[in-house]
Formats: structure tokens, sequence, C-alpha cells
């Protein structure tokens, strides 16, 4: 379970392809406080820790985790938010993200507003009536409220302060972003769904 709050940008320092696609990601974090079998949420995934050194930590992905986000989209040097799994008593200052991602989206329109900017992604059909304005949605692993929501796309507005902290400073227009919708609204939509098949 995270919070959507990232707390390092990491970065890819080696790919290896076997039967899974394994990355290696350096990072500020203390690895020595980080166990072997501990979830770290990268760039929205929540992957497990499989080996870690000095400044670094690796991680496994399967074919179904690469079908499923843009970690296929990783080489070397690719920056990617972390965030380390919620403890209790910590600070939920984001929302409740699981690291289970639903979707990649894509950046179709960026636009400065004020001092801040605006972000315009895809929405994909079957996710439209999940995404609420004024929800929270994550992207790449980081929490945000949602603006508005169109039948085929969906806005918000990042602050400087996460494109400083995040890697939404360096983004591009066409950039795959992983997506995950906010768990209340999944849990929501089953119960609907239930309800009419009653």
């Amino acid at each position: 379970m995270f919070t959507g709050i990232i707390t390092d940008v990491g970065r890819v320092r080696a790919i290896e392809k076997t039967g899974d696609t394994r990355f290696e990601i350096e990072t500020s974090f203390d690895t020595d406080t980080i166990d072997i079998g501990a979830s770290i949420a990268c760039s929205g995934p929540c992957l497990t820790v499989i080996e870690k050194g000095e400044g670094w930590f690796a991680v496994d992905a399967s074919d179904e985790t690469l079908s499923c986000t843009n970690l296929g989209d990783w080489i070397e040097g690719t920056k990617i938010n972390l965030e380390r799994a919620l403890k209790i008593g910590d600070e939920l200052g984001g929302h409740v993200v699981t690291g289970h991602v639903d979707a990649v989206v894509s950046l179709l329109l960026m636009e400065t507003v004020g001092d801040s900017t605006k972000l315009v992604f895809s929405l994909p059909e079957k996710f439209a009536g999940l995404v609420a304005a004024k929800g929270s949605i994550c992207l790449d692993g980081v929490s945000l409220t949602v603006n508005e929501v169109g039948d085929d796309h969906f806005t918000v507005n990042i602050i400087p302060h996460t494109q400083e902290h995040t890697t939404f400073g360096t983004l591009t227009v066409g950039r795959r972003i992983n997506f995950e919708i906010d768990v209340l609204a999944r849990y929501v939509a089953r119960m609907t769904e239930v309800n009419k098949k009653k």
C-alpha cells in the first residue's frame, strides 16, 4: 500500500532480460533499511526487491507486468519515481494507492497555466466512468487531483514542486504513463455492477 507521495527519483542502472526482466535501480534510499522481499512502487507498479547493494536495489518484472505498464519503455538511465511501502502511523498525504496499474495512458497536451503546467492525458473508454473531477488518480506513482474529465481524456495540473521532485519535470507529449484509478472508485464500480445483476 502506498500514498502516491514520491520520496525519491531513482535511475535505471542496468537491465537484464532472462525469463523475466531484471531492473537494477539507483536510489538515495538507505538500502540497509530495505528488506529483501520488500515492496517499492517504481513509477507506479509495486515491485518486489530481490537483491540490493549500497545505493541500489533490483526487481524482476514478468511479461505480464511489462505488457500492462510502461516498464517495457525503460532503458538504462531512465529516471523513475520511487515510494517505499506505507507503514502504520505514516502520514497519508496523497491517497490510497495499491501499485496495481490499470492501464497505460498517453500525454496528449502540455500547457503552462501561471506557474503550473496543465497536462491532458488520454482516457481509455472502459475507465471513463471511474475518473471524476476533483477525484484522485495515480500517474507514474504520483497522487494527483483530476481537474476535468472528457469522454476520452482527463486533465491534471502539476505545481512546480511536483515538477522538481518527480519525473514530471521531464515529460514530453506522447509519453506513455502508468495509470491507476482510485481504489474507492474501483470498489464502488464493482458493487454497482454486482447490484445490477441482482
